[in-house]
C-alpha cells in the first residue's frame, strides 16, 4: 500500500464532505469540487437578518452628539451586514464619517478582515478570537463617560454590554442578525447518519455555534456520531481554533488551519486527503478507497455498500489474508458464510478475479505487489480510510 500524493491529479476524488456553513457555503463547495470531492450541505443553524432601521438610525442619531470612542467587532459577518444595512438606510456615508476615529477592536482575524474591507485600520486584534480576551483588553481603558459601539454576534448577548456599562461606558449595542433554526433539518439528520455509517470523509465547520448546534442536535446518535471523528474514521475541518472549541470540548481533534481564512480552510482538506491516500498496486491498477467509493485507476468502481465494507475489511492490511468471520462481521447486514462469497464475487467481477486470493480455509486477501501474505487475527475490526 501506498501513501502520499502520487498519481493524485484531483486530490479529493471519492471523497464526501459535508460543510455545514450558513454563508460562503457555495464558495467553500466550488473550492473542493474542483479537486473533486462530492459535497453535501447541512447547516445546523440559519442566520436570520433583523430588521433595525429604527436602532441604526438612533446609533447614527446618537453619534451626532456624542462621538464614539471605541467600537468593539465580535464578528466579520456582523460588521459588514452592520455597514450594508446602514448605506440601505441611507447614512452609510455619515456613518463611515462618525467611525473615522474611533478606536476599533475586534474579537478576531475575520472581524479584522471585514473592518480593513470597510476602510478602517482596527487598533487590536484578540490573539486567541476570544469575547474574554477582548472584554479584558477593553478594561485597561478608562471607560468612564465615553461611548463604546459593541457589535454582537448571532448568538445575542455575550456579557460584553454588563462588563463595559460597569466600567462606566455608555455602550450601545448592535445587533443585525441572529441565530436561528436550519433552513433543512432533514439535511441535517441525513450528515450526522451519514457520519455515524462512515458514508462521508469529512465535515467542515465555520462557526462555533454552527459546529456546537450540529452535534447538539444529533440527539441519541450523539455517542455514535462522536466515535466517528475520534476514531478518525471520518476527518473534522474547522476553520479556526475559537470553531474548533465546541468539537475539543467532546474529545474530538479537528484539523485547523493556521490561518483563519476560508482558503487557507480549503487548502488544509485538500493537503489532508492528498497525504492521506490508501493506495494498492493490484494486477488490474492502482486501487483508492474512502469512506463511500472506490477508485481504480480514477474510476469509481460504483460499489455498494456490501462490496465496499468487504475492500475496506481487505485493505486494512493489503496482502494479509483477512478471516471469512472478519468480513462477515464488516458486512452489513449479512448473517451467513455464504452472504461473504456472494460479496467477494462482486468485488472480484468489480477489480478484477486475480485481484482477490482465496487463501483455503483462512479467508480471502488482496493481490498487491508490495505488501507480505500474513494472516490477520480472526475478528480483527478493520478501520475505515478516514485518515
Amino acid at each position: 500500500m501506498v501513501t502520499g500524493s502520487e498519481d493524485a491529479p484531483r486530490a479529493l476524488a471519492g471523497v464526501e464532505i459535508v460543510v455545514t456553513a450558513e454563508r460562503r457555503a457555495d464558495a467553500i463547495a466550488a473550492a473542493l469540487e474542483r479537486h473533486g470531492a462530492g459535497v453535501h450541505w447541512a447547516s445546523a443553524l440559519g442566520m436570520i437578518r433583523i430588521p433595525r432601521s429604527e436602532e441604526l438610525m438612533g446609533v447614527t442619531e446618537a453619534l451626532r452628539g456624542n462621538p464614539v470612542s471605541i467600537v468593539a467587532v465580535t464578528t466579520g459577518i456582523g460588521f459588514r451586514e452592520w455597514m450594508e444595512a446602514a448605506d440601505e438606510l441611507g447614512v452609510g456615508e455619515e456613518l463611515q464619517a462618525l467611525l473615522r476615529h474611533a478606536r476599533i477592536f475586534a474579537r478576531g482575524a475575520k472581524a479584522r478582515g471585514a473592518v480593513q474591507a470597510a476602510g478602517f485600520s482596527p487598533e487590536w486584534t484578540a490573539p486567541g478570537e476570544t469575547t474574554q480576551e477582548l472584554g479584558a483588553r477593553l478594561l485597561q481603558e478608562d471607560l468612564r463617560g465615553r461611548c463604546v459601539i459593541v457589535q454582537h454576534h448571532g448568538s445575542g448577548s455575550d456579557g460584553l454590554d454588563d462588563l463595559l456599562t460597569g466600567a462606566g461606558a455608555q455602550v450601545r449595542s448592535i445587533v443585525v442578525y441572529r441565530w436561528g433554526p436550519p433552513k433543512d433539518p432533514e439535511a441535517v439528520v441525513r450528515s450526522q447518519r451519514l457520519a455515524v455509517a462512515r458514508g462521508i470523509d469529512a465535515v467542515v465547520f465555520t462557526s462555533a455555534p454552527g459546529a456546537d448546534a450540529w452535534f447538539g442536535s444529533a440527539g441519541d446518535r450523539r455517542a455514535d456520531l462522536t466515535a466517528a471523528f475520534t476514531s478518525r474514521d471520518v476527518m473534522a475541518f474547522c476553520v479556526g481554533e475559537v470553531t474548533a472549541r465546541p468539537l475539543r470540548a467532546r474529545g474530538i481533534e479537528p484539523v485547523v488551519p493556521a490561518r483563519s481564512r476560508l482558503g487557507s480552510l480549503a487548502r488544509s482538506i485538500v493537503d489532508h486527503f492528498a497525504t492521506h491516500r490508501r493506495i494498492v498496486r493490484l494486477p488490474s491498477g492502482v486501487l483508492e478507497v474512502r469512506n463511500a467509493h472506490a477508485l481504480l485507476d480514477g474510476r469509481d468502481l460504483g460499489l455498494g455498500p456490501s462490496p465496499l465494507a468487504a475492500l475496506r475489511a481487505l485493505c486494512t492490511d493489503p496482502g494479509v489474508a483477512v478471516s471469512r468471520d472478519t468480513l462477515l462481521t464488516a458486512l452489513p447486514d449479512a448473517s451467513s458464510d455464504h452472504a461473504v462469497d456472494t460479496v467477494i464475487g462482486r468485488l472480484r467481477g468489480a477489480i478484477g478475479a486475480d485481484s482477490v486470493a482465496t487463501i483455503v480455509r483462512r479467508g480471502y486477501r488482496l493481490v498487491c505487489a508490495d505488501s507480505p501474505r500474513r494472516t490477520a487475527p480472526a475478528g480483527a475490526v478493520p478501520r475505515g480510510p478516514g485518515g
